[in-house]
């Protein structure tokens, strides 16, 4: 999929939202330095940085979520101080945020969590009219050109798949009519056909005078839909550009250091070891048996949308579902995991797809989410080695290079691209036989995402087996060394990445799109009807 370029608005250039001199710190550590930007009517500004830059810091001050900021927001012209999301959406700002799961209340339903600001006014409580919130929830997917079921608008919140979360919170924001408008990685749990959507929504929006910042990694976004790029590097405004952006300048401004754009991973790997075997596996009800090996010394990259399967080979094989027909072989041997710890213990782990939902224990430290799989080998007689516990922490923080003040600092105040980095590093510090990394790269830099690529490269050096399920083309190409196309349940291609084309990829997902069989729907998650198209938005300028 090609993204079309955007081009400047003229005729804004009203300043709806500025910063002066604006500056975060948690005691003694500065996370934030004298940020001074202008918000422009009508201009979509793209803010960029690092895992840790102090993006997610500054959206926060913004966005009323940190109150605790120095120096001046100006709305209009007038300075506020922003205490509260309540306050700063009364005053025109809205923001989506990365961690989807906080924009979620469990136990309200769908069409509840969509009208979940009317809770504030009595005469619109939308507990006391099902009815009128239904017709308001619709209204609120209009936006984004979506048509949920009453079954799914009637469901639990909680059980949406994550994409559907972040679709619901972007309808949500969208309800209101803010000046400016914070989308923090909207992208990132999105197929491509829903992301282009979202793209046209955000050019109508801007051409209506609407101010939006633009969180993302994926540097074809910006290039498609930016009027203007701030780069953050150390909380500090390292540069402030407008078309035509630089994207060699942009990226040393972001990073530190000169970097190149386009990534040659080198020689393609053949493992020879059969480390595990999927023998007739049935992963949907619908679907026929696949079978599939997965070779160590080598990276397997597993492509596929929402619904095609990945997510359920991950969860077969780290312990968290059984097969519905066939059969699992590790090393040659009969393999049932019954629970994830059965499979940790087999030496198979599992990089889960949802972080915040799945992968990260809030409140706790970074050293705290990296050792509790392996405590046992962290004491001694029931006794904890503090020492032993600090050296695994400390070897995940430096091999991945996580920005962290220390081991005890709380994973909540850590990036998300920092806390994947965390997750990811936990379970490579195992030295497993078998890693399996569903959607590893969600919310993390072009920096990190080459560092996760280079010690599965290691692992799989080692004699292991690495496999990378994504949904996301350039991913795969970047870390894959056999490349492996699911689409309902069904293999559709599985070749080493030097023998096949990027083109030959996508017409895996083309071929199988023009099959009238359906993708199911993930077990216990209805999904609402989707529009998928076979690639996800391009990661750099080069990939158009």
């Amino acid at each position: 999929m090609t993204l079309a370029t955007a081009a400047p608005i003229e005729g804004h250039d009203v300043s709806v939202v500025s910063l002066v001199g604006v500056s975060v710190a948690y005691g003694s550590n500065v996370v934030l330095t004298d940020v001074s930007l202008d918000f422009r009517a009508g201009e979509i500004t793209a803010l960029l940085g690092a895992n840790g830059a102090g993006k997610s810091t500054l959206i926060k001050a913004l966005s009323g979520a940190n109150p605790r900021y120095s120096g001046e927001i100006r709305i209009d012209g007038a300075v506020v101080h922003l205490g509260s999301p309540v306050q700063a959406r009364q005053l025109g700002i809205s923001a989506v945020h990365q961690k989807v799961a906080d924009g979620i209340v469990p136990g309200l339903s769908v069409a509840e969590n969509l009208t979940l600001d009317d809770l504030a006014h009595a005469s619109r409580h939308p507990l006391r009219n099902k009815r009128a919130a239904l017709a308001d929830a619709r209204a609120a997917l209009a936006t984004l050109g979506l048509d949920w079921s009453d079954g799914i608008l009637n469901q639990d919140a909680d059980r949406l798949a994550i994409s559907d979360a972040q679709l619901l919170v972007l309808a949500r924001a969208l309800r209101s009519t803010p000046q400016l408008l914070i989308l923090d990685e909207p992208t990132s749990a999105l197929t491509a056909a829903e992301a282009e959507r979202l793209f046209d929504v955000l050019r109508a929006l801007r051409a209506n005078g609407l101010s939006i910042v633009y969180v993302s990694h994926r540097f074809g976004e910006i290039e498609a839909l930016a009027d203007r790029v701030v780069v953050l590097r150390d909380g500090i405004v390292q540069s402030n550009t407008v078309r035509p952006f630089e994207w060699h300048e942009i990226l040393h401004d972001m990073l530190g250091r000169a970097t190149d754009l386009d990534h040659d991973r080198g020689t393609t790997h053949r493992g020879t070891t059969t480390v595990a075997t999927l023998d007739g596996i049935q992963l949907f009800p619908e679907s026929a048996p696949i079978d599939l090996t997965i070779k160590a010394g080598e990276v397997l990259g597993v492509l596929g949308l929402i619904g095609a399967g990945k997510t359920e080979i991950a969860e077969l094989l780290g312990g968290l579902a059984a097969p519905l027909a066939g059969t699992l072989a590790l090393e040659g041997a009969a393999y049932a995991p019954r629970r994830p710890g059965d499979a940790i213990a087999a030496g198979v782990v599992l990089v889960p797809e949802d972080r915040q939902r799945q992968g990260i224990l809030p409140g706790w430290s970074v050293q705290q989410n990296i050792t509790l799989p392996f405590l046992k080998k962290s004491s001694v007689g029931g006794l904890l080695r503090g020492r032993a516990e600090r050296r695994r922490t400390e070897e995940v923080i430096e091999s991945l290079s996580v920005v962290t003040s220390g081991p005890d600092e709380a994973i909540d105040d850590l990036s998300g691209g920092n806390q994947q980095k965390v997750v990811v590093g936990r379970w490579i510090s195992a030295g497993p036989r078998l890693a399996l990394l569903d959607e590893p790269f969600r919310g993390v830099d072009i920096a990190a995402r080459r560092e996760i690529g280079a010690r599965l490269s290691a692992l799989a050096a080692d004699g292991a087996a690495a496999v990378v399920l994504s949904s996301d083309v350039d991913e795969i190409f970047e870390v894959a060394d056999r490349i492996v196309v699911l689409v309902a349940g069904q293999v559709e291609l599985d070749r080493y990445a030097d023998e096949v084309d990027r083109a030959a990829v996508i017409g895996a997902f083309l071929g199988q799109e023009r099959s009238p069989t359906a993708a199911p729907a993930p077990a216990g998650e209805p999904a609402p009807p989707r529009d998928d198209a076979p690639v996800s938005p391009e990661s750099t300028p080069e990939s158009n």
